[in-house]
C-alpha cells in the first residue's frame, strides 16, 4: 500500500480514527440548526464534539490544512468552506499553494503536470 507520496496526504484508517470527531463536527453542518449554533459560538460547538485543542485551533481560525494534518477529510472540510462561500477550487488552491483563479486555470489547462 503506497501512503508515502509527497505533498500528498493520505486519508486512511489511522488517519479517519485521528480526525473522527472533528468529521462528525463537519457532518452535523449539514443541518440549518446546526450551522446557526456553530456559527453563534463556534469555539462552544467544537467542545461539544471534544475536539483536540489543536483541531478547535484550526476549525475556529480556518486553518484549512491543519485540518487535513489533523484528520480532516477534504468532503467534510469541505462542508465548513461552504459554510464561508468558499468552493473546492478554493481549497485545491490552499493546498497547493495557488490562488483560486490560478488553480482553476491549472486545472482548465489540463491539470497541475500540464498533461
Amino acid at each position: 500500500m503506497l501512503t508515502d507520496i509527497p505533498g500528498t496526504p493520505v486519508f486512511d484508517g489511522q488517519t479517519s480514527r485521528r480526525g473522527f470527531r472533528m468529521n462528525k463536527l463537519f457532518m452535523s453542518l449539514r443541518f440549518a440548526a446546526n450551522r446557526e449554533r456553530f456559527l453563534a459560538d463556534e469555539g462552544a460547538y467544537c467542545d461539544e464534539f471534544g475536539l483536540t485543542p489543536e483541531q478547535r485551533a484550526a476549525v475556529t481560525g480556518r486553518d484549512w490544512q491543519a485540518m487535513i494534518d489533523l484528520g480532516g477529510s477534504i468532503f467534510y472540510v469541505y462542508k465548513l468552506a461552504m459554510m464561508d462561500g468558499l468552493s473546492m477550487q478554493y481549497l485545491g488552491g490552499v493546498f497547493t499553494g495557488m490562488t483560486e483563479q490560478e488553480f482553476v486555470a491549472a486545472m482548465r489547462a489540463g491539470g497541475r503536470s500540464g498533461g
